[in-house]
C-alpha cells in the first residue's frame, strides 16, 4: 500500500540539483580566480587593538590616521564597547620599539586625544603558512573521517551521497566568502569544521529513515521511500535548523564585529546544510537506483 505524505521533494530534485551544481562551478571559479580574503592569521601582518579617551573620534579618523604611515593593507573596526578599535595591517616586520613609538605619536597627534594601545600581535609568512597548511589539513582530516564514519555505518552509496552533501556544504560557503570579499581567518576554519558535522549529522538522520524504510516498504521505489523519510524526518530538521539559526542570528547581530565572520559562517552552513540534506544526499540514493534488493546484497558481500 502506498504511503501518503505531504511535501513531494522528489519532484524538485532536478531543479534542486540545477541550481546547486550552478553555485558549486560558480563558487570554484570565484575561488580559483578571485581569491579568498585571507586574515592576518593567514597571511600575515600585524593587529592592534586600541582605545581613545574621546567619544568624538570615528572609525574614519582612525582609518585615515593609520593610512598616513603606510603600513600596507589596512583593515579598521569596531571592536567591543565605543571607543574600542581593532586595527590590522600587513606590515610584517614590526618587532622594534621604534616602530611602535612612531605609530603611536603619529596618531596619538592626528586625532588629538589619549589613546591607549591595548594589545599588540605580529603574524609572520612562516607562522601564517603553517595556519593555513594547519586549517586545511584540519578540513581534510574531518571529511576523510566522516567518510570512513559513513562507509561503516552505510553502505557505499550513502557514503557518496554523504561526502557529495559535505563538499556541496563547504564549496558553496568558500564562494559566498569569496564572492563578499569577507574575511578568511582560524574562525572561519572553525565554522567550517563545525559546518561539515552539522551537515553529517542531518543527513544521518535522513538517511537512517531511508534504509529504515527500505526494509518496511521493500514493494516502494527509491523515489517514494525518499519521500516517506524526509517528511517524516521533516520536524526535527525544521526545529533544529531553526533553534540553531535563532542562537547564530542573536550572535551575528549582539556579538560584536570579532564573532561576525563566525556567525555568518555558521548561518549560511547551517541553511545550506539543511538543503543539502534533502537535495543533495538524498537525490544521490535516486540516481544510483538504491532499492531493497542493492541493500541487502550489500550486506550479504559483507
Amino acid at each position: 500500500m502506498k504511503k501518503q505524505y505531504i511535501f513531494n521533494f522528489v519532484s524538485k530534485f532536478k531543479l534542486a540539483n540545477s541550481i546547486s551544481l550552478f553555485l558549486m562551478v560558480t563558487s570554484i571559479i570565484l575561488v580559483l580566480f578571485k581569491g579568498l580574503n585571507f586574515g592576518i592569521d593567514f597571511k600575515g601582518g600585524t593587529l592592534m587593538e586600541l582605545r581613545v579617551a574621546s567619544d568624538n573620534v570615528s572609525i574614519g579618523d582612525i582609518r585615515s590616521s593609520f593610512s598616513k604611515l603606510n603600513l600596507g593593507d589596512l583593515n579598521v573596526k569596531e571592536f567591543g564597547k565605543k571607543g574600542d578599535y581593532l586595527i590590522k595591517f600587513e606590515m610584517k616586520e614590526f618587532n622594534d620599539q621604534m616602530n611602535l613609538k612612531i605609530i603611536k605619536e603619529t596618531v596619538t597627534n592626528n586625532l588629538n586625544t589619549e589613546v591607549n594601545f591595548r594589545r599588540i600581535e605580529n603574524v609572520g609568512p612562516k607562522v601564517s603558512t603553517e595556519l593555513l597548511n594547519s586549517g586545511i589539513l584540519a578540513i581534510s582530516l574531518a571529511l576523510g573521517a566522516m567518510l570512513f564514519y559513513i562507509w561503516i555505518r552505510f553502505e557505499w552509496q550513502f557514503s557518496l551521497g554523504s561526502i557529495t552533501a559535505i563538499f556541496h556544504d563547504v564549496l558553496i560557503t568558500l564562494g559566498i566568502f569569496s564572492l563578499l570579499s569577507l574575511e578568511v581567518n582560524l574562525s572561519i576554519v572553525a565554522a567550517v569544521l563545525t559546518i561539515v558535522g552539522y551537515s553529517m549529522n542531518d543527513t544521518v538522520v535522513i538517511y537512517d529513515r531511508i534504509r529504515e524504510n527500505l526494509s518496511k516498504f521493500s514493494s516502494l521505489n527509491i523515489s517514494e521511500i525518499s519521500n516517506i523519510s524526509i517528511n517524516e524526518t521533516l520536524s526535527r530538521t525544521v526545529i533544529t535548523s531553526v533553534t540553531t539559526l535563532l542562537a547564530l542570528f542573536s550572535i551575528f547581530l549582539l556579538g560584536g564585529s570579532i564573532l561576525k565572520g563566525f556567525s555568518f559562517a555558521m548561518i549560511v552552513g547551517v541553511i545550506i546544510g539543511t538543503y543539502s540534506s534533502i537535495f543533495v544526499a538524498a537525490p544521490i540514493l535516486k540516481y544510483l537506483n538504491v532499492s531493497y534488493k542493492t541493500i541487502e546484497k550489500e550486506k550479504e558481500k559483507n
